[in-house]
C-alpha cells in the first residue's frame, strides 16, 4: 500500500533525510510547510507537493484532504520542525487523523509526553520518535553482544562528542536553549538514548560544565558509569578543523575498547521508515528515558570537578 506523506519543516537540515526515506519506501509526498519558502529541493520528489509557508493553510489543506476520498487522506506526518514546536506539530497530526514520525527530541520537557499519550488514546493514532542509532548495524552487534553476556558489574564508558558550529548556529533557535533544550538535548539526546538502550536505567547523574558552548558529567546507569563530554567549539577538537574538511569528533569507548560507527549512517532513516510501516516504530515510551535525562542535566546544580568528570574537561580546565 502506498502512504500518502506530508512534512512540516521541509526547509530544514534533516527534511532531505525523512524526504528520501519517503521515497525510499515508495509512498508519496502530499504536502510540506515550511516559513522559509527555499525548498527547490521539493522538485526532486515531485511536481505535485502541495506547499505551504503558514501552518494555518497547511492544517487547513490537511483537514480538508481528512474528509475527502481514503485515497487522499494523509496517513504520515513527518515532524521536522525545532524542538520547542514537535509537541504542537505532533498535535496536529494526531488531530488531522495522521500518525506521526518525530525529528529527535520528541519534547524538550518530560511532563509534554503525557498530554502526547493522552491525544494518542483519543484519536487512536500513534506518535513514533526517530532514535536511529538504534537502527545502526555496529551499534545492534553490541547490543546484542552485551545482552549474550551481561555479566554482574558496571561497564566504563567514555562518551567524547565535538561537533563544530558557526556564529550562525547560536543566533538561530538551536542557541536558545528555551527552545532547543541546550547542548545536552540538541546535541546529545541520540548519544543518551543510546546509552539507556544499552546500559539500562539512570541511577545518578552529575553535571560538571555547562554553558552555551558545552557540557560534560558523569551519569551512572544500571550497567555502566558513564562519562560524557558535548561540544559544539571547534576549539574542543583534538584536531584543526578547517571549513569544508573535517569538523566533527565522536568518540565513545566500552571498557577501553572504542565502538566505531562512523560510518552507515546514510540510510538510517529510512531504515526507522520501514521500521514504522511495519508497525515497530519507536513510541512515546522509548524515547521518554532519554528525555527525562537529558531535562535532569539541564536542571542540575554544576558539582566541582573530581575523579568522575571526563579527561577532555580535566584537560581544558587543567
Amino acid at each position: 500500500m502506498t502512504h500518502n506523506f506530508a512534512i512540516i519543516g521541509v526547509g530544514g537540515y534533516v527534511a532531505p533525510r525523512h524526504l528520501k526515506a519517503i521515497r525510499d519506501t515508495n509512498n508519496h509526498l502530499a504536502a510540506a510547510v515550511d516559513p522559509k519558502d527555499s525548498v527547490g529541493v521539493l522538485d526532486q520528489f515531485g511536481f505535485d507537493v502541495m506547499f505551504f509557508t503558514e501552518i494555518e493553510r497547511f492544517d487547513r489543506h490537511l483537514e480538508k484532504l481528512r474528509r475527502g476520498p481514503e485515497e487522499s487522506r494523509v496517513h504520515y506526518v513527518s515532524v521536522c520542525s525545532p524542538n520547542y514546536l514537535h509537541d504542537a506539530h505532533c498535535r496536529l497530526a494526531l488531530r488531522i487523523g495522521a500518525d506521526v514520525i518525530c525529528e529527535k527530541p520528541l519534547v524538550i520537557n518530560p511532563w509534554n509526553l503525557d498530554h502526547l499519550e493522552e491525544i494518542e488514546m483519543e484519536t487512536g493514532r500513534r506518535i513514533n520518535n526517530v532514535l536511529q542509532l538504534r537502527v545502526h548495524p555496529e551499534l545492534l552487534k553490541l547490543k546484542q553482544s552485551l545482552n549474550a553476556d551481561p555479566g554482574t558489574g558496571q561497564h566504563d564508558v567514555v562518551l567524547s562528542y565535538i561537533t563544530s558550529r558557526g556564529n550562525w548556529y547560536h543566533v538561530s533557535w538551536k542557541g536558545q536553549q528555551e527552545k532547543s533544550g541546550g547542548v545536552a538535548t540538541n546535541v546529545g539526546i541520540h548519544f543518551f538514548d543510546l546509552l539507556i538502550w544499552l546500559f539500562g536505567p539512570v541511577v545518578d547523574v552529575r553535571l560538571y560544565h555547562s554553558d552555551d558552548y558545552r557540557m560534560s558529567g558523569f551519569i551512572e546507569l544500571e550497567r555502566a558509569r558513564v562519562r560524557w563530554f558535548l561540544s559544539v567549539d571547534s576549539n574542543d577538537l583534538p584536531f584543526a578543523a578547517k571549513p569544508g574538511g573535517k569538523t566533527t569528533f565522536r568518540s565513545i569507548t566500552v571498557d577501553g575498547r572504542e565502538i566505531e560507527f562512523s560510518e552507515g549512517f546514510t540510510d538510517l532513516h529510512t531504515r526507522v521508515y520501514e521500521d514504522v510501516l511495519a508497525g515497530r516504530g519507536f513510541r512515546i515510551k522509548d524515547a521518554r528515558p532519554s528525555i527525562e535525562l537529558t531535562h535532569r542535566i539541564r536542571t542540575s546544580p554544576v558539582s566541582p570537578l573530581d575523579t568522575l568528570a571526563h579527561p577532555m574537561l580535566i584537560a581544558k580546565r587543567g
